[in-house]
C-alpha cells in the first residue's frame, strides 16, 4: 500500500493525488474574446478563506446547449468551449477563478426556461459529500425573475446565487455557514 488509509471521518485533502485536471480552471481559452472570468473566495462560518478547495464547474454555451467534447451526440455548440472547469489546490489560497463562456438559457422542468447559470460543485477537506450550487448573473435580472429554480428561493436569500458584475469579469463567493451562507442545493 503507497498511502495509509484516511480515518472515515477525514476527507481529504485528496486533490493533488488524484484530480488533476489538465485544462484546470479554464473551460474556454482565456484568450478567446467571449471568454469570461468568474472570480471568489470560498469562506467558512467565521469568513476565514478556506484554502483547500475544490471547485468545479458546468455550464451551457451562449446559445443554451451544453457541450458534447466527445461528439457522441455530434459536434459541441462552441468551437473550443469544454463547458466544465475545475480550481482547486490543497495549498490554495482560498480564491479561485474560472474562465468560461456565459451561458445562454436552457431548457428546465416541464420546458420553462432557466436563467443562464453555471452547476457548481464544492469539495473541501471535512466535508463527507460535495454541496452544490449554482451561479446566476446578477445582470440577467429579467431571466433570474422567471426561473423556476430561483424562484423555489426566497427572495432574501437569492442574492447569495447572484454572480456580480466586477472589472474583470464577475465576482461570486461561497459562504459555507453563517448569516450570508450560500443557497445550497440538495439533489
Amino acid at each position: 500500500m503507497i498511502f495509509p488509509a484516511t480515518p472515515s471521518q477525514t476527507v481529504g485533502p485528496y486533490f493533488a493525488i488524484g484530480l488533476p485536471w489538465p485544462q484546470g480552471p479554464n473551460a474556454v481559452d482565456p484568450a478567446d474574446p467571449r471568454a469570461i472570468r468568474i472570480s471568489g473566495s470560498v469562506l467558512d462560518g467565521q469568513g476565514e478563506l478556506v484554502p483547500d478547495h475544490m471547485i468545479e464547474v458546468w455550464g451551457a454555451s451562449p446559445d443554451g446547449r451544453y457541450p458534447d467534447v466527445h461528439a457522441f451526440g455530434g459536434a459541441g455548440p462552441a468551437r473550443g468551449f469544454r463547458g466544465f472547469a475545475r480550481c482547486g489546490h490543497e495549498g490554495g489560497d482560498g480564491t479561485f477563478e474560472i474562465v468560461t463562456l456565459k451561458p445562454g438559457p436552457v431548457p428546465g422542468p416541464g420546458g420553462a426556461a432557466q436563467a443562464p447559470h453555471l452547476a457548481v460543485s464544492l469539495f473541501a477537506r471535512g466535508m463527507l459529500h460535495r454541496l452544490v450550487t449554482r451561479i446566476y448573473f446578477a445582470d440577467e435580472p429579467e431571466a433570474n425573475a422567471l426561473d423556476p429554480i430561483l424562484a423555489r428561493i426566497p427572495p432574501e436569500r437569492r442574492a447569495t446565487l447572484l454572480a456580480q458584475p466586477a472589472d474583470a469579469g464577475y465576482r461570486f463567493d461561497i459562504r459555507l455557514q453563517g448569516p450570508d451562507e450560500t443557497v445550497f442545493l440538495d439533489i
